[in-house]
């Protein structure tokens, strides 16, 4: 058994590293003083100071922080209600209902991206950053619906019925007993899909029109050019940043 354990210590250590080293090599690149990225000359803030002066740099970041949180908004409305219905109703209709609200989650974002794109087209909607949100807000739904009835299974239901018999409306029973107990889950939804917004490239690469450049987008189309230390720096960024809100997320579910 002891030998098990050290095997199984062993692998799980080899599978951090597997996930983890490439992101902490980036992170001491983006502290290069050198622009060739092969070639280590001390440590230095200045990609970081780049980052900071540079225009479209901001105006990409504007447009993420802006998506991110209009979606993350959409599916906080849609999805609280959705994974309640989904909890009340019928298992019959309950069986033929979840598999098409979890769909978008096992479909490849490229079938996704192109389906978004081929709806606005007969919409005649132009691309910008409102289709953005839109096909953010669609792939994110699931997520948040999953969370949140994970936390409703655990709702006692003689709470709502001792408020009820008190004289408490459906309305007021919601918000006084159902939505203070969901907040943890709501909290974790919200960090979340806000996080999955922000990473976001495939879906936005199909949706977004002129000027609702994304800062995925927009370091994709900086790596074009070549890796430069300013991309690792930027990366670093994103990654610190959605490692903290997912962090934060799990927390708030745990409790």
């Amino acid at each position: 058994m002891r030998n098990q354990g050290g095997w199984l210590r062993s692998f799980s250590v080899l599978g951090l590293a597997f996930l983890y080293l490439p992101i902490a090599v980036l992170m001491v690149f983006s502290l290069n003083a050198s622009r060739l990225s092969a070639t280590w000359q001390g440590v230095s803030w200045q990609w970081y100071e780049m980052l900071w002066r540079d225009e479209a740099l901001r105006t990409a970041t504007g447009n993420s922080l802006l998506v991110a949180g209009i979606s993350t908004v959409i599916v906080l409305l849609l999805g609280v209600p959705a994974a309640m219905g989904l909890e009340r109703i019928r298992s019959r209709w309950r069986g033929f209902l979840e598999p098409i609200f979890l769909l978008p989650l096992v479909i490849p974002e490229v079938m996704m991206g192109v389906a978004l794109l081929m709806l606005f087209v007969v919409l005649q909607m132009p691309l910008s950053l409102a289709t953005v949100m839109i096909g953010h807000a669609a792939f994110n739904l699931p997520v948040a619906i999953v969370i949140i009835r994970a936390r409703l299974q655990k709702l006692d239901p003689r709470l709502l019925e001792a408020a009820y018999d008190l004289g408490a409306t459906p309305w007021q029973g919601f918000r006084r007993i159902t939505l203070p107990l969901l907040f943890p889950a709501l909290l974790g939804a919200m960090l979340l899909t806000f996080t999955i917004s922000l990473d976001d490239f495939i879906v936005t690469f199909f949706v977004a029109g002129p000027g609702a450049t994304t800062l995925p987008l927009k370091v994709y189309s900086m790596i074009k050019s070549g890796v430069s230390p300013e991309i690792n720096a930027l990366s670093a960024v994103l990654v610190m940043a959605s490692m903290g809100l997912v962090g934060l997320s799990l927390l708030f579910q745990r409790r």
